[in-house]
């Protein structure tokens, strides 16, 4: 089983940048696809990102494309996600996961993007 540290997070003005990191335990991280999700004010949790479990592949939602990066370092059990062109509805409070998520969740990082 995996546990999960989230930071980085912030306030920034739109068209900022933040990156995000993952610390996780456990020896069997480097075996999992790994994943951003993020949960705005009275929305559902959605995906943003995900890596699979070498760093060669990559997902990332429509909304996100193009301005933000995941990766991996399995040395270093980190899970990043670089933001750039940060927008106000990028807005949420970020939490990273397996993918599919376990049923154990880090508390999370708030990203807050003024306009």
């Amino acid at each position: 089983q995996v546990q999960l540290v989230e930071s980085g997070g912030g306030l920034v003005q739109a068209g900022g940048s933040l990156r995000l990191s993952c610390a996780a335990s456990g020896r069997t991280f480097s075996s999992y696809t790994m994943a951003w999700f993020r949960q705005a004010p009275g929305k559902e949790r959605e995906v943003v990102a995900a890596v699979n479990s070498n760093g060669v592949s990559t997902y990332y939602a429509d909304s996100v494309k193009d301005r933000f990066t995941i990766s991996r370092d399995n040395a270093k059990n980190t899970v990043y996600l670089q933001m750039n062109s940060l927008k106000p509805e990028d807005t949420a409070v970020y939490y990273c996961n397996t993918r599919p998520p376990s049923a154990q969740w880090g508390q999370g990082t708030q990203v807050t993007v003024s306009s």
